[in-house]
């Protein structure tokens, strides 16, 4: 029982204090306030946390350091994150009205039609949360995941066995450099708890809401401007989408609800709709000609990192999106300055990527 509660308070509880950072970062959104609700602050600490753990990974990794290293450092950066972010918060509430609410529109006008569509999306998020648990099987990818996972979290090796059969190895700088599996022996060391039960238990309880919780903040966007009622809609056939999506075994449905666990999952139902959000941010500001605030070019540098951290193909992958998205913006509002700090986000993924070609 201690050792849930210690992963609930490190999946949930220090992403969302350590949230407190880039939400103070940001001014009042006018479509509501995305920077006060719980789910913004919970999925961007989150990715503030991811690119500390990427980057912090780098060096032990590569010199062969013990886990514990990795283990403490992380540890320490984290309780100093989510202190700061505490208090960032805190002083917030000194200043306004604090409100709680979590899903936006709950107001009486809406009819009950409105309340029976959330209670609908609700039942269809607990359904995938249960089954994802009750049918959770050993994928033929666990056999290296899972398995550096577990010699992380009980002996202090990264990398330096092989997975399958114990023996020695040299680092696989494929693998090494994105070290996601290292952030779930973390959770496992920390609570106690096997790997194995993170991986297959824990990570899917965490993970699927988050992907759910980023749709949520998209739709608020999509559905602005009187049509607000059309979100849990928008969420809805989400769900089916995802339901109905196991047409392949390499279907992002698929990754998302049997292999959420995995990096390349994460990179796929996280990393990426999080970026296209962020992406709706800037855009935004750059279609009213506003500045966009400092920490919301952070936050798109963390989001990038945390790419690098779950795959290694991430950190070509979200080079080539941030380019693309970057360069058309660029020709349709004619603000050629809009490319230097588009450019200055993808130093991290710059630095994994050539760290991988020249290793």
């Amino acid at each position: 029982m201690a050792g849930s509660l210690i992963l609930v308070i490190w999946m949930f509880l220090v992403p969302l204090l350590a949230g407190g950072i880039p939400a103070a970062g940001m001014k009042k959104d006018r479509t509501g306030g995305d920077w006060k609700k719980l789910i913004f602050k919970w999925i961007s600490g989150q990715m503030l946390l991811w690119a500390v753990f990427g980057l912090l990974a780098v060096i032990p990794i590569r010199k062969g350091m013990s886990f514990e290293v990795l283990f403490y450092g992380y540890l320490g950066i984290s309780l100093m994150l989510a202190l700061i972010g505490g208090v960032l918060w805190v002083l917030g509430c000194r200043k306004r009205k604090v409100s709680f609410r979590l899903v936006y529109g709950f107001e009486k006008e809406q009819g009950k039609w409105y309340k029976v569509l959330w209670i609908l999306f609700a039942a269809l998020l607990l359904f995938q949360l249960v089954q994802a648990v009750r049918l959770t099987y050993g994928d033929g990818d666990d056999a290296f995941y899972v398995a550096v996972s577990s010699i992380a979290a009980e002996s202090n090796e990264m990398y330096s066995k092989l997975p399958y059969t114990g023996g020695s190895t040299g680092l696989d700088y494929r693998h090494g450099l994105a070290p996601f599996p290292l952030w779930l022996a973390f959770l496992s060391r920390i609570s106690g708890l096997k790997a194995v039960t993170v991986c297959h238990i824990a990570a899917p309880l965490m993970l699927i809401p988050m992907t759910y919780g980023i749709y949520w903040l998209i739709g608020r966007k999509l559905c602005k401007k009187g049509r607000k009622d059309k979100l849990p809609l928008f969420l809805i056939f989400t769900e089916l989408l995802v339901l109905f999506g196991d047409y392949s075994i390499y279907s992002v449905e698929n990754f998302m609800i049997a292999r959420s666990r995995q990096g390349k999952a994460a990179l796929g139902s996280i990393i990426f709709p999080f970026l296209i959000y962020v992406f709706l941010l800037l855009l935004e500001r750059l279609e009213e000609k506003e500045k966009a605030e400092w920490m919301l070019w952070v936050l798109l540098a963390c989001t990038v990192t945390s790419a690098c951290l779950c795959s290694t193909l991430g950190a070509f992958l979200v080079c080539l999106v941030t380019a693309i998205v970057g360069l058309c913006s660029a020709v349709c509002y004619r603000q050629w300055k809009f490319l230097f700090p588009m450019a200055a986000c993808c130093i991290p993924a710059v630095f994994f990527a050539l760290l991988y070609l020249i290793s």
